[in-house]
């Protein structure tokens, strides 16, 4: 992260963290920057403590598999069977297992060390998580019931008078096809972004308050920012858990909603 050198004066973040230059492939379609190494690892590092979670699996579990068991439980318990119900659930938590992990394992990155920016900070990857959600929202409702019943029951809310439906059925075909994946991949970028934001501007201005500036008086507004950045550091853990778990749980309702007989 770019940071102010002495007698430059404070360099304070901007858009420009989020477009690093290309490291491999400049210029093609199979282009190569840092956010994308950073979620290469993140993907490489699941998949390795899932296979040694697996492989070390034992019937009196140890602290590693005794805390993926209790994620794993969570989606499945928490999440798929309260929110779809325990007879469709299990069509869905395998599903809702991946995305939750993927979303964690993405955002954590952006607290980890070297690595230092959420791999869903770019808007990209965000888009891809909620069409993938969305296609499955979609198949999911379909094959319940069919094309037109699907559209019907989406798009026509039962017990409403039919004149309604003349507003109500653009508002719901916006909710449905538009704004659901919308949302879905904004608010996780969103988070992720503003999170990346406030960290780099704690640690700039501490680099630049206790050494760039040279002024000794500035030593113990340095120190404040230096607790802050920590303290956003231990908070954006939380957020990173957090937007994980928002995103599983709209999953998991928008896949209730379309299988639901009236929703």
């Amino acid at each position: 992260m770019p940071l102010a050198a002495e007698g430059e004066g404070f360099h304070q973040p901007s858009i420009a963290e989020f477009f690093p230059p290309a490291i491999w492939f400049e210029g093609t379609i199979f282009e190569i920057n840092r956010i994308q190494v950073v979620r290469f690892v993140a993907v490489a590092v699941l998949l390795t403590l899932m296979v040694i979670a697996a492989r070390r699996a034992r019937l009196v579990p140890r602290r590693g598999q005794n805390i993926a068991e209790i994620l794993l439980d969570f989606v499945r318990i928490n999440v798929a069977e309260d929110i779809i119900g325990k007879e469709k659930a299990h069509k869905y938590v395998a599903f809702l297992t991946t995305v939750f992990f993927a979303v964690l394992a993405f955002n954590i990155t952006g607290v980890i060390p070297f690595l230092n920016i959420a791999g869903t900070s770019l808007i990209g990857l965000p888009i891809m998580l909620a069409l993938w959600v969305y296609v499955m929202y979609l198949s999911a409702g379909i094959k319940a019931h069919g094309v037109g019943g699907f559209l019907k029951s989406s798009l026509f809310p039962p017990g409403v008078p039919w004149i309604l439906y003349i507003l109500l059925t653009p508002v719901e075909f916006l909710q449905v096809f538009v704004m659901r994946p919308a949302t879905l991949a904004i608010r996780l970028m969103a988070n992720m972004v503003a999170g990346h934001l406030m960290l780099v501007l704690c640690f700039a201005a501490t680099q630049f308050l206790l050494i760039d500036s040279g002024n000794g008086a500035l030593i113990p507004f340095g120190a404040l920012t230096l607790v802050g950045g920590f303290a956003i550091t231990l908070f954006e853990v939380f957020v990173a858990a957090l937007q994980a778990y928002i995103f599983v749980v709209l999953t998991a309702v928008y896949l209730s909603q379309s299988v639901e007989d009236e929703h």
